[in-house]
């Protein structure tokens, strides 16, 4: 477990460098929890909602992009822009290649930006993109997707973030007076690459890596080796084994909890891969076992 935490304070060494970018000037307001911004064409051929708020911290707008291609088949993948739980905003059009793959399979993409550290800690991270995930499925019509066909997919935080989404989920609060919050958040379908999975022993003060400075009484509601269960979506794990970041063990444990479970899961293991498969031929590897994923389970 010291391993564990001494692994992913050295990964947030290496995703927290800079202060998060600011969007612009969001092109979408929510009125009643549906978002009504118009949708935009782009030169690659896909369509493209841009900067939807789904939420507000401190005056501040919480966004999301959709890019759909034009063969969407109706399925989408939320993308957790997530290192060390910061979310730098970029325009949708320079995420286009990154996930061409999906997007040529017909899968819309959706990059989710959360609440950043300093400010904002991963319990708050967590909401945000509960509530993302929400306003999402109320607006799936808008969209051209089926809020039933839904995956999720990061790295590292965004990885830890997408696991939480993916086996925590729930189908709203009725009662409550946000219509977003009546909404379902539920996940299909998970890619995650190297997450970290227990962060009980993780939290406190810390001057380097603020997203962790939370009580600790709060750890265990975020921590995915926790809410493993048959319920849970179909989970694919991808982890490298020269990662010294984030311990293969890291990705090993949440899969054997799944697998006990009764879970449909995979543990692919990239050989000689370090934390964020910066060898394009490791990244690659990863990407295609992403792909796959959600091409056989969306």
């Amino acid at each position: 477990m010291r391993a564990l935490v001494l692994a992913t304070s050295l990964l947030l060494a290496g995703c927290i460098s800079s202060t998060p970018t600011v969007s612009p000037a969001a092109s979408a307001r929510i009125t009643g929890g549906i978002a009504d911004n118009q949708p935009a064409a782009n030169a690659d051929g896909m369509t493209l909602f841009r900067d939807v708020i789904y939420g507000r911290h401190d005056g501040m707008a919480n966004v999301y992009d959709v890019i759909k291609p034009a063969n969407a088949n109706g399925s989408a993948v939320l993308y957790m822009v997530s290192g060390g739980w910061v979310s730098r905003w970029a325009a949708p059009e320079t995420r286009i290649a990154q996930f061409r793959p999906l997007l040529d399979a017909g899968i819309t993409v959706i990059p989710i930006h959360h609440g950043s550290a300093p400010r904002f800690k991963v319990p708050e991270a967590h909401a945000d993109v509960k509530r993302a995930l929400r306003h999402i499925s109320l607006n799936a019509a808008t969209y051209g997707i089926d809020a039933k066909r839904l995956g999720v997919f990061g790295g590292s935080a965004g990885g830890h973030l997408s696991l939480m989404l993916g086996l925590n989920g729930d189908d709203g609060d009725p009662a409550a007076e946000d219509p977003v919050l009546r909404g379902p958040a539920r996940i299909k379908a998970v890619v995650a690459y190297y997450p970290p999975v227990d962060l009980r022993t993780m939290t406190g003060p810390n001057d380097r890596f603020p997203a962790l400075d939370f009580p600790k009484d709060q750890a265990a509601a975020i921590s995915p080796i926790l809410f493993a269960d048959a319920k849970d979506p179909s989970t694919l794990i991808v982890h490298g084994d020269a990662d010294t970041l984030v311990p293969l063990s890291s990705g090993k444990s949440i899969y054997e909890a799944l697998k006990a479970a009764g879970v449909k899961t995979e543990f692919d293991i990239i050989a000689g891969g370090d934390h964020g498969f910066t060898e394009p031929a490791h990244r690659a590897q990863a990407g295609a076992f992403m792909t796959s994923w959600f091409k056989a389970n969306l």
